[in-house]
């Protein structure tokens, strides 16, 4: 009976030690995370790390909580492969653990994610930003198959539904069957609707869901999102970050003040194919050259004179355009 009762206790504390893990990797990303942009030089030949290096500390001074490099605002689709990597080793050295690295390795081949997500994990990362694959518009099974195969690598993963971007969408029943998988802890999403949000967190209660649309980061807080990976948090990192936490802390009143101050210049971002407006304005505020690759173009004429009106609504400029 000795025997038995230690083989019990025994069991029961690895499976504890293992619930305990799980429960520890559902919260390891929440809060203010930035999509941030891949800077280049002005003629966008090649990407500038100096500037890189000042984007991160630019975030981690402002209390920015992750950091998610290569995704769609750092223009992914037109790195190289040897950049797409450089970057992701780049950032996490640079951001030397004060802040969680994300890093984006989705892509239409599951094999080439896979192949990405091995090179996240052996240079650090905290975990793996995984995009709906785009353009072969997989089933809700072949995505449900793609993802899984990822999340045997063994490195956290956060699903990224964007259904305007990739052209499909993971459906809430797709995400709660994903979440039953032990490396996959959050979703960064982004269908534009509170009643699919509603859904996922019913559906999957443990997962942590946060908000892939600027605008909607504190409605779908409201609901239990637990925070953003955002855009403006490029430009307004202190603003934004104030603003998740007061949420996070059921402070709503007060965020709303500052929901209400950012809504604006949440729209303008994407007045334009994301990241050219955010690019632009960074450009403005002196933070990296406003250089994109093709196919992304300089913003139009008028729609840089709206974002131009709305920095300077917003503080984020002077009356002369610095």
């Amino acid at each position: 009976m000795g025997c038995r009762k230690r083989r019990k206790q025994a069991i029961f504390v690895r499976v504890h030690r293992i619930s305990t893990s799980i429960i520890t990797m559902s919260v390891l990303f929440e809060g203010s995370y930035v999509a941030i942009a891949t800077p280049f030089t002005k003629d966008g030949s090649e990407v500038d790390y100096g500037k890189l290096g000042e984007l991160v500390e630019f975030q981690i001074a402002h209390g920015t909580d992750g950091i998610v490099p290569v995704g769609t605002t750092g223009e992914s689709p037109t790195l190289t492969h040897e950049e797409h990597q450089k970057v992701i080793a780049f950032t996490v050295k640079q951001v030397n653990k004060r802040a969680k690295v994300v890093a984006g390795v989705g892509s239409n081949s599951t094999a080439k994610t896979i192949e990405m997500t091995k090179y996240a994990k052996e240079v650090g990362a905290d975990g793996a930003l995984v995009v709906v694959p785009y353009y072969n518009k997989p089933t809700q099974e072949g995505m449900y198959l793609h993802f899984k195969a990822v999340a045997e690598v063994g490195l956290p993963v956060m699903l990224y539904n964007v259904p305007g971007r990739s052209g499909t969408a993971l459906t809430p029943k797709t995400i709660a069957r994903l979440a039953e998988l032990p490396s996959v802890v959050a979703i960064k999403e982004a269908c534009g609707s509170m009643d699919v949000v509603s859904e996922i967190l019913m559906l999957a209660p443990n997962l942590t869901v946060l908000s892939g649309d600027d605008s909607l980061t504190l409605p779908m807080m409201a609901i239990g999102a637990k925070g953003v990976v955002s855009v403006i948090a490029n430009i307004v990192p202190d603003r934004l970050k104030r603003m998740v936490t007061l949420a996070k802390n059921g402070d709503f009143a007060a965020a709303r003040k500052i929901h209400a101050d950012l809504f604006r210049l949440c729209r303008v971002m994407f007045v334009e194919t994301n990241p050219i407006p955010v690019k632009t304005a960074m450009g403005m505020m002196g933070l990296c050259e406003d250089s994109m690759r093709l196919p992304l173009c300089p913003l139009s004429d008028a729609n840089r004179d709206l974002v131009t009106e709305v920095l300077r609504e917003s503080q984020l400029l002077l009356a002369n355009g610095k």
